[in-house]
């Protein structure tokens, strides 16, 4: 397994925006409705949801620039894993980040699962 952490491609990051957008709204299915992004449960969005809600009276905001800085991809051999820095309108980057699977699709374009919100 191939843990060298790469910056985030540019072309995921609108993207992976999407998906930290759809978990503020409280999207029944983080990410449902995203053409790119497969399908996850409900049990699973609960408990990203969960973990935010575990780690205090923070308020998630959208994903500023300076997002990019920090948050990264690494190659795990068949697909990227991408760890994207949750900001929070308190303290501006938290210890919180989503985890978010990228595969490539037909060789031409990447599908997206968002699996897990944590603090590593």
């Amino acid at each position: 397994m191939d843990e060298v952490q790469t910056p985030v491609p540019h072309v995921w990051r609108d993207t992976l925006g999407a998906i930290v957008d759809s978990l503020i709204r409280g999207d029944a299915r983080i990410g449902e409705g995203l053409e790119s992004v497969d399908p996850i449960s409900e049990d699973v969005s609960n408990q990203c949801r969960e973990t935010v809600a575990d780690y205090g009276s923070a308020t998630l905001i959208r994903l500023p620039e300076a997002t990019w800085a920090t948050s990264v991809a690494m190659w795990q051999g068949d697909r990227w894993d991408c760890l994207v820095d949750l900001w929070t309108a308190e303290q501006g980057r938290s210890d919180l980040v989503l985890e978010v699977a990228v595969s490539e699709d037909d060789g031409t374009a990447f599908r997206f699962r968002p699996y897990l919100v944590y603090v590593p």
